[in-house]
């Protein structure tokens, strides 16, 4: 049986707090507001608020060791829970709920919801103080725990519940892949005694690498579902778990058996982990992703040229890491008058060489040969042509064609002792203030003397399972690597407060570091590095369960040799986020000219939309994407209290073997088309008809 001890409600989310009559415990049910009244089970074990390990207790039973770490002596044994405390801010109408939990060996957790009118989604922060007279060490903390999933049905309740998760990886982030969780053996045994778990992640400093840190749970017949994030740009994991007839979400740093980390607390010691983003919605995954999607909005500090979602000229498509002073010159003639307003010098500027053999990275001086100039006087340029300029940096890492910094081994990470190297690269320590002092004369001041409006700041590796910690040799490699992040963070915070008007795109190898403590960080992020790909509209659409489209960059390379009806496909593409043009500076001509014209003023038109609305995803679900089958349609609904309410974006792309005819359920009067010669667009009955079309068109309509 359960107690609700309290619950509280911010918009369309309320979190429901329950004690389990038997053991004590204390749990966290996330339901949607016009659902509370239907929560009704109650006969599984309640999934505790925090899960912790620590070093000494007894490990989980049931055959858990190597797949889980969850419910162990710690957990089971150990803790003791405070009743929930409210605390409501009058001023915003946000609210904040601790928990205490206190372990009788000397030591508290504090478990903290907070939600905000601002967002649709909640945080969850849990800490670790040791107020004891001994050091422990943890091997598992959880930053988040849901449980009692599905709370609308008692019992087995089969065939109902399912996981749904992002797959990724390089050029091709974000698919989506969505299982019965039956198929994945989350079932409780006959006897109820085995723990069976799906534990998934990423290992190393490419977050978003194998898998997205983002899980949900949908049940089909309550219509709801349940999505959760972590936020953190290092190793993390994500579990469901089911031992009985409830399904419990849980997840954080990746722990010991996953991802190599340990953390000692001397006495008076305090630790948070990072937080993470939760929410329950009448509706799918599709809603609940972008619920979590958008609760980076809040925190966003963005320069004012922002405000319009300005479309980007970015030069890598068309030197391919090898740009010159003329290079620069003569995109910049050709593409100053289509409506772009910010030109991005990207890799090479500080090398000769094409990109992929380059490995000059570290001191970060500007090419005499290829800018005898210096760099200066190519900025005023663009600066006269009336743009913003643009830099790309790689700081974080020291490149082997740099022995100086390739070999100054005491500013590096290490493992076993010794730098750890990847290919052409190693990584400074960005936990040496010497590192960091040294990058903000490399960095800043070079943004600062040359007038820089706008940095690039890409990362092209892993670091893999972790790195040591200089003066501490039991530190565990995962701790390492968690704070060799944090402080690469910290160094891009500074960046921001020293020059407060710069633009900042994360990249990392396009999408690896798309997660929310970066996308705080930066007013943009490339989508991904798939710079010519068919696929490109696929990839985009799946960005909007994961970033915000008004961050999600998007790559339009225009080529010379390229048909001019290419275009179409290409810049609907791009209205699927951020529109940024690259390729050869003779595309930008004649009447490839008019159509990039074309686009452009039809992007600023649904700029609002791109920015406010809410996507719903139309047509097949694709199975290759080196070879997509079909169409796929896009209709970004406004969001109501914006400018973009009462209006609807629909971007369509079709690939191989397309219908000529595709209907749509979108309401609403065509105010607005973008598509090649022969194609129609008419409203017929509810539907919006969209005829003649071959493969590979890209069609896009503005409705009011």
């Amino acid at each position: 049986m359960r107690t609700t001890l309290e619950t509280v409600s911010c918009g369309e989310l309320s979190a429901v707090y329950r004690k389990d009559d038997e053991t004590g415990a204390v749990e966290l049910v996330l339901v949607p507001t016009a659902r509370i009244d239907d929560v009704v089970r109650d006969d599984c074990a309640a999934e505790p608020l925090v899960q912790s390990k620590i070093v000494g207790d007894d490990y989980p039973f049931g055959f858990s060791q190597g797949r889980t770490m969850r419910n162990a002596k710690t957990v089971t044994d150990h803790m003791s829970y405070g009743d929930p405390v409210v605390s409501r801010n009058a001023s915003d109408g946000s609210l904040a709920v601790v928990t205490r939990i206190d372990d009788a060996r000397g030591w508290h957790y504090e478990h903290t919801l907070t939600m905000t009118p601002a967002s649709g989604a909640a945080e969850i922060r849990t800490a670790v103080v040791n107020e004891s007279n001994r050091p422990i060490t943890l091997e598992m903390l959880s930053s988040f725990t849901l449980g009692s999933i599905s709370p609308f049905a008692r019992g087995l309740d089969p065939e109902n519940l399912i996981l749904h998760r992002l797959r990724s990886t390089w050029s091709a982030e974000g698919r989506l892949l969505s299982q019965p969780v039956e198929n994945l053996e989350l079932e409780p045994s006959w006897q109820k005694y085995s723990a069976n778990s799906v534990r998934f992640g990423s290992v190393g400093s490419f977050p978003v690498r194998e898998w997205v840190p983002f899980a949900a749970v949908e049940d089909q017949h309550a219509g709801v579902t349940w999505a959760v994030a972590t936020t953190h740009a290092s190793s993390w994991q994500i579990e469901a778990y089911r031992r009985d007839d409830g399904l419990s979400l849980s997840g954080g740093i990746a722990d010991r058996e996953f991802g190599q980390w340990t953390k000692t607390l001397a006495p008076g010691e305090r630790f948070d982990a990072p937080y993470a983003v939760a929410t329950a919605v009448v509706g799918g995954v599709d809603k609940a992703s972008q619920v979590l999607a958008g609760n980076v909005r809040k925190d966003l500090k963005l320069p004012q040229s922002e405000a319009h979602l300005p479309v980007i000229f970015n030069e890598f498509c068309s030197t391919w890491g090898t740009p010159t002073e003329r290079s620069v010159t003569e995109q910049l003639d050709a593409v100053k008058a289509l409506g772009v307003e910010y030109f991005v010098i990207d890799a090479g500027w500080f090398d000769d060489q094409a990109f992929e053999a380059a490995s000059r990275f570290g001191k970060w001086e500007v090419s005499a040969t290829a800018f005898p100039h210096g760099m200066k006087p190519v900025v005023d340029r663009i600066h006269d042509a009336g743009l913003k300029a643009g830099i790309w940096f790689e700081f974080e890492v020291a490149g082997r064609e740099e022995p100086d910094c390739f070999n100054k081994a005491e500013w590096l990470l290490k493992r076993d002792g010794l730098p750890i190297t990847s290919g052409n690269r190693r990584w400074w320590d960005m936990r040496n203030p010497e590192v960091r002092e040294y990058l903000a004369h490399k960095v800043i001041d070079f943004l600062k003397d040359n007038g820089f409006d706008y940095m690039k700041v890409d990362y092209n590796d892993t670091i893999g399972i972790g790195c040591e910690t200089p003066g501490d040799p039991n530190a565990s490699l995962g701790e390492g690597l968690y704070d060799q992040i944090q402080a690469s963070q910290a160094f891009f915070r500074r960046i921001r407060e020293e020059l407060p008007d710069l633009m900042i795109e994360i990249c990392a190898s396009g999408g690896h570091r798309l997660v929310q403590s970066f996308m705080e960080i930066g007013a943009m992020a490339s989508f991904s590095d798939a710079h010519e790909c068919d696929y490109i509209p696929v990839v985009a659409a799946n960005m909007h369960r994961m970033i915000l489209p008004r961050q999600s960059q998007i790559w339009a390379v225009v080529r010379e040799e390229a048909s001019a009806d290419k275009l179409y496909y290409q810049i609907c593409s791009g209205l699927l986020g951020r529109l940024c043009f690259s390729g050869d500076p003779n595309g930008f001509t004649g009447r490839k000219n008019d159509i990039i014209k074309e686009g452009v003023a039809f992007y600023h038109k649904a700029a609002p939309v791109i920015d406010h609305g809410e996507s719903r995803w139309y047509g097949l679900q694709l199975g290759s994407y080196s070879r997509p089958v079909g169409w796929q349609a896009i209709a970004r609904v406004g969001e109501a209290g914006t400018e973009a309410e009462g209006r609807t974006l629909v971007v369509l792309h079709t690939f191989h073997d397309a219908p000529s005819v595709i209907d749509l359920p979108v309401l609403g009067r065509v105010v607005g088309v973008f598509h090649r010669d022969g194609i129609r667009v008419e409203r017929s009955g509810r539907q919006l008809r969209i005829t003649d079309l071959s493969d590979f068109d890209g069609v896009a309509v503005l409705l009011e």
